[in-house]
């Protein structure tokens, strides 16, 4: 796998592991059963995209790129914080809708920034872009 496909493989592995952590912690917040199961389900198909970058990376001996701890203990304070005042489901779906946003423009950034990557890492990566956009679609029935 050339340099491209490895650099772009960790940036969208570390997107899944930011993403996976996030809604992770809001789960427990969350009191409407349709915006919990949507949660869960868009959880699910990132640890499945995160889980086949990680594949690829350790077939082609790579290891993966974590988020910094600083920046992931930065993140976690704020939402904690954020939640302490306003728990609603319409807050949590503003919170997660910004994830999105946040992570469509990072991965294309990325997608656009490491042109040279294999078809295959392209693939994945335009994947987790459309995930992303049909989870924040579906969240803005909740705002």
């Amino acid at each position: 796998m050339n340099e491209d496909g490895i650099k772009l493989l960790r940036e969208c592995n570390s997107g899944c592991k930011n993403a996976t952590d996030s809604m992770e912690q809001i789960l427990p917040y969350i009191g409407d059963s349709g915006l919990k199961k949507l949660v869960e389900d868009y959880n699910r198909k990132h640890i499945k995209i995160g889980d086949e970058c990680h594949k690829l990376l350790n077939d082609n001996g790579e290891d993966e790129k974590d988020p910094p701890k600083v920046t992931k203990a930065m993140a976690w304070f704020g939402t904690e914080l954020k939640l302490a005042f306003d728990d609603s489901s319409e807050k949590i779906s503003d919170m997660l809708v910004d994830g999105c946003n946040m992570g469509i423009k990072g991965l294309s950034k990325n997608y656009n920034r490491y042109s040279k990557a294999e078809s295959e890492v392209r693939d994945i990566v335009f994947e987790l872009i459309n995930i992303e956009q049909d989870f924040m679609n579906e969240l803005l029935a909740f705002l």
